[in-house]
């Protein structure tokens, strides 16, 4: 029998391996079976956020739903009690824009779709480059991306995820993070529709391929979609004599996800970026809100005055990693990486409402350093909170049923054994839509790391089709754990877990084959100046050894062009 690696080619594996985008190790969270329809937290701290934290205070779910919440609650004779003294519980964490639960996407062509002649009839989506906003999140969902147990074990019980890339990607869903069918996680769709208005990396010599080209096109798309639905609506009250509007399936698209309220988001990480994105707010005439907003702390005040939300990126922005040590950057630019974690501070003072999203964060438990990073910039933590739970749950139109601990609200909790955001704190058990998981910190090896891992490394190793490699991105932790992406030309993935101990390491990638997901483990030893060690996928493997590049400004372009989400802000 031919193995694996012969019946989908290395390449081809390592392909899926590069455009996955999934998440680094996380405590495992086990739903209990044979539990009961009805639990009870009681006599402990419970901070509502849609209200002032009460102490001593009991909370009831009953399938699914918070039936009450309150110090001398009622709890039903079959509930299952978790006695909560000396814990504190929280609404469920909710990140808000990922693309937690979707499959990678595919590697972007080289060039794709013509631009027709001014006056020109659009002729259909083959006009639409890289615009795709019939895609719902809702209809692609894969329950075995395994990000939706590592989100959920951060504390994360709700997202917001949308397909990507492309300068209309498709349309964003609400996504709860627990269930036996993907129908099962969604709450609302479509909530967005989110709009880049950068050039697509890779875009070739098609068109649009510069700013001017991108915002030109989405401008023809308004256009043409306002046209349609008046065109569509005059014919709908009398088609006779008339003729029919010819279809066209992208403003088709954009004209129904408006009709149901669909909030577009517009991707504005710069000062510059975010005020062209208000002005195309008043311009494109669309309920809008921002995404990136790292440089909000120059613009605060104006977005204030315009009342348009904004999606923080909580990536905040570093100098890369072996990068030249003699180049500092420019004054702006390290003026950028030190006041952006103050941003959410500025936009607190001037009366902007904002939610946190990861960005291009690929462990979850780094979302609440982040957050931190912006305490100690000056947020205050009631706004932090707020800012991961009921802000967003407001910008996306679903705090009737999310955000904060209410009677009547889905019982999505966090019961944490302290502050949220202080680093000691340990999360006990996560509740979504009323389902109990408990988290279990995974054993590690106890032997310490002999040197450091972290770097950039270059993989080299021989595939049946011959030499390939791809780009090692490690970051590891005093105790050992190693974080951090694989890079090839097709894309990014991201470690699900990893460690150093001793000179032995081992780290995990999951990536799609067929209909499902695949564990691809890296072990092998670590010298301190090289790796060697071999790639094994469902029993099969193949060797490869690892060095640091000596052009590491080149590596640096290789890496860069893959290493951000989507949905990471332009930080340039």
């Amino acid at each position: 029998m031919r193995s694996v690696l012969e019946r989908i080619g290395f390449s081809s594996l390592i392909g899926l391996i590069a455009s996955a985008s999934l998440l680094v190790a996380a405590p495992s969270c086990f739903a209990q079976g044979g539990e009961p329809q009805y639990f009870a937290i009681r006599s402990a701290r419970v901070v509502p956020v849609s209200g002032p934290p009460m102490e001593d205070a009991t909370i009831v779910v009953a399938r699914g739903v918070i039936v009450a919440v309150a110090k001398d609650a009622t709890i039903p004779a079959d509930a299952w009690v978790i006695e909560g003294k000396g814990l504190t519980v929280y609404p469920g964490l909710l990140d808000a824009l990922t693309d937690v639960g979707l499959p990678p996407p595919p590697p972007p062509p080289a060039a794709e779709g013509t631009p027709r002649r001014i006056g020109e009839a659009p002729r259909g989506p083959e006009d639409r480059p890289n615009s795709t906003p019939w895609r719902s999140s809702a209809d692609e969902l894969s329950l075995s991306d395994k990000r939706i147990e590592t989100w959920r074990s951060a504390g994360f019980t709700t997202v917001v995820s949308a397909p990507k890339p492309g300068f209309f990607p498709g349309q964003a869903t609400v996504l709860d993070l627990a269930g036996e069918r993907p129908g099962d996680l969604v709450v609302k769709s479509p909530v967005a529709i989110p709009v880049s208005i950068r050039p697509i990396s890779g875009f070739g010599s098609g068109f649009p391929d510069s700013l001017m080209g991108v915002l030109g096109y989405e401008h023809q798309v308004w256009l043409d979609t306002e046209w349609l639905t008046k065109a569509e609506a005059a014919y709908e009250k009398n088609p006779k004599g008339i003729a029919r509007p010819r279809f066209d399936r992208t403003s088709a698209a954009l004209a129904d996800a408006l009709e149901d309220h669909a909030l577009v988001l517009l991707s504005g990480n710069t000062a510059l970026d975010i005020r062209r994105a208000l002005e195309l707010t008043d311009h494109w005439k669309v309920n809008a809100a921002i995404y990136g907003g790292q440089a909000g702390y120059e613009v605060a005040p104006e977005i204030g005055a315009k009342k348009v939300a904004v999606l923080v990126d909580l990536k905040w922005p570093e100098k890369e990693k072996d990068s030249d040590p003699e180049d500092f950057g420019s004054l702006r630019t390290l003026r950028f990486r030190d006041r952006a974690p103050s941003t959410p501070a500025a936009f607190a003072k001037a009366g902007v409402k904002f939610a946190f999203y990861s960005g291009a964060i690929t462990n979850p438990k780094d979302i609440l350093k982040a957050v931190k990073k912006s305490i100690d910039a000056g947020l205050a933590p009631d706004a932090a909170l707020r800012a991961l739970t009921l802000s967003p749950a407001e910008i996306y139109g679903v705090s009737d049923r999310l955000g904060s601990i209410e009677k009547g609200k889905i019982a999505n909790l966090v019961i944490t054994d302290g502050d949220l955001f202080n680093e000691k704190t340990k999360m006990k058990y996560v509740f979504v839509d009323g389902r109990r998981f408990e988290i279990r910190e995974i054993e590690r090896p106890k032997d310490p790391p002999k040197g450091d891992i972290t770097g950039k490394w270059r993989l080299s190793y021989t595939s049946p089709e011959g030499p390939e490699e791809s780009t090692a991105d490690l970051t590891m932790s005093s105790d050992g754990t190693i974080t951090g992406t694989l890079t090839s030309k097709r894309g990014t993935a991201t470690i699900l877990s990893g460690y150093l101990s001793t000179d032995r390491f081992n780290f995990i990638i999951n990536i799609p084959i067929g209909p499902s997901f695949a564990d691809v483990t890296f072990n092998g030893t670590f010298d301190g100046t090289s790796l060697k060690g071999s790639i094994s996928v469902q029993g099969f493997s193949i060797d490869f050894t690892g060095t640091k590049p000596t052009n590491s400004s080149s590596l640096g372009k290789l890496a860069g062009a893959y290493r951000g989400s989507y949905y990471e802000g332009d930080a340039r």
